[in-house]
């Protein structure tokens, strides 16, 4: 497991970045609530008359007067896109950062196939998003604690699951994406997790388009739906899941057989 810990010590700045910034984002969000409660039903009818605008972020399914409804459009939308972008460029730059940074010859001449070298690549980046999910987990858990608020604990826990399971599947397809690439691929994942985000928007406004939330995992990530129902579509999940292994396991297949440049 030489190369796993060699790419999460080469990570680690980039992890504690994105985590500390998106905890505490979330932080701030949850400390502002107590005093924001009182106006929040106000604030739930107006969002709730917007219209397309509303039905595009959730807004009109949850009240911000409650703290998992507050928490699942603005918390959600933080750890939702931060954690996508996240799981995109690391996930994008796993494989293509070797021939970008003419390290691929030198790694390769080291007794160890390229089958495993994708394998550890990507147990380091399934394994930061883990340690960045769960520190900023708790860092919610902690911050509602501290401010006496009663803890939804169920609604939070499915909130975070959902988007944990999200990164997973942006990190499949970024990884499967990474071994076609060459030079580096930071437009490429920022592009990949953009998309997505957009064609669930699009899903949101309009039943037409209903058939988007079987492409983009930010569907079983609504965060409005999580905390109406109080569970995950099960059916897209497993979908997203399938998709994300798909994806890397191509990736794989490919970086094995790949003409790697010096």
């Amino acid at each position: 497991m030489t190369l796993f810990r060699h790419e999460l010590r080469q990570n680690r700045t980039g992890l504690l970045i994105w985590t500390a910034a998106i905890g505490a984002l979330i932080s701030v969000c949850i400390f502002l609530f107590p005093e924001m409660k009182e106006q929040m039903d106000a604030v739930s009818e107006m969002f709730a008359s917007m219209g397309s605008f509303s039905a595009a972020f959730g807004m009109d399914k949850v009240g911000f007067g409650t703290l998992d409804g507050f928490y699942a459009v603005e918390c959600g939308n933080i750890l939702g896109i931060g954690g996508a972008f996240f799981a995109a460029l690391i996930a994008v730059n796993a494989l293509a950062k070797e021939e970008k940074n003419k390290t691929a010859e030198f790694l390769l001449t080291h007794p160890v196939s390229r089958t495993r070298v994708a394998a550890e690549k990507l147990c380091a980046v399934l394994a930061q998003l883990l340690v960045m999910n769960l520190t900023v987990y708790l860092i919610a858990i902690l911050s509602v604690f501290l401010t006496g608020e009663p803890l939804p604990l169920r609604a939070l826990s499915l909130l975070h699951l959902a988007y944990l399971l999200l990164q997973f599947e942006l990190a499949g397809i970024c990884f499967g994406l990474s071994a076609f690439l060459r030079r580096g691929g930071l437009g490429a994942g920022i592009g990949v997790a953009t998309l997505l985000y957009f064609l669930n928007l699009i899903a949101n406004i309009t039943s037409r388009a209903d058939f988007l939330r079987y492409i983009t995992p930010f569907a079983y990530a609504d965060g409005a739906q999580i905390v109406t129902n109080l569970h995950l579509d099960a059916g897209l999940v497993l979908l997203g899941m399938a998709v994300g292994i798909i994806c890397a396991a191509v990736g794989c297949i490919h970086y094995r057989k790949k003409d790697i440049a010096s």
